[in-house]
């Protein structure tokens, strides 16, 4: 049995993007052994507001860090385990680990949590159209044909939350002075157990990004799953979460 049953998912960072449409694929199964909490992180879906004055990925993921500890302790939890899914998600959960390692029995991170090279640019946002939206989308999984329905619906809600007072600002402040990336932490003083995974077929950061990640957390395991783009949880569902429960029920 998992030294706790709370989990918390802590989703991506694109342009538009929210709780419940990026762990849609497989919350569901995590509530059969895990009760879950999945917010959205400020400066996405019903976050927006308040997040002035933020600027660069290393204030954002210590912003969310602490987000998400004020988050357990309003729910009375003491101790969970967390996901982490790239750049926004990935990123606050190592800042999580720094800032309160009592609070995080295990952690999994995806698709390099944010610590490889973050672009220079917003490319959306420069152009913030459906096909533009659709194009962003696309390359998130290795092969866009197998789930062109799915890919076709979050384009419409994530083209509508993307478009929000608000949004283009916070994201385009959110990757602000690249080179002050995440994470805002020492990795090598980072004592929680960690599984990264990275998909082979990732078009939007490259596994040696994850590689790097684990060699230099003390306690990490590294998992590349063969046939998945950036978006394992969505290209190889199954297999993502036989990873990640067993590993968090170790």
């Amino acid at each position: 049995m998992p030294a706790t049953s709370d989990l918390v998912l802590l989703h991506g960072g694109g342009p538009g993007v929210d709780a419940a449409s990026n762990w849609s694929s497989v919350r569901s199964r995590f509530e059969g052994e895990f009760r879950c909490l999945a917010p959205d992180l400020l400066g996405f879906g019903t976050r927006i507001a308040g997040t002035s004055g933020l600027t660069g990925p290393r204030a954002w993921a210590l912003a969310r860090a602490r987000q998400v500890r004020d988050l357990l302790d309003q729910h009375g939890l003491e101790r969970v385990h967390v996901v982490g899914n790239s750049a926004a998600g990935g990123a606050a959960a190592l800042a999580l680990l720094s800032m309160a390692p009592e609070r995080v029995d295990r952690a999994v991170v995806m698709g390099g949590a944010g610590t490889g090279p973050l672009p220079p640019a917003i490319p959306f946002y420069d152009n913030p159209t459906r096909t533009a939206m659709r194009a962003t989308l696309a390359r998130l999984v290795a092969d866009e044909r197998v789930h062109e329905e799915l890919l076709d619906e979050l384009t419409e809600l994530r083209l509508r939350q993307a478009r929000r007072p608000g949004a283009e600002s916070a994201f385009r402040s959110m990757f602000a002075d690249v080179a002050d990336g995440p994470p805002p932490v020492d990795l090598a003083k980072i004592t929680t157990p960690v599984l990264a995974l990275h998909g082979e077929c990732d078009r939007v950061s490259p596994a040696e990004v994850s590689e790097r990640l684990a060699a230099s957390l003390p306690d990490a395991r590294l998992d590349v799953v063969a046939g998945a783009g950036h978006w394992i949880h969505v290209d190889r569902p199954d297999e993502f979460c036989t990873l990640v429960g067993e590993f968090l029920s170790a």
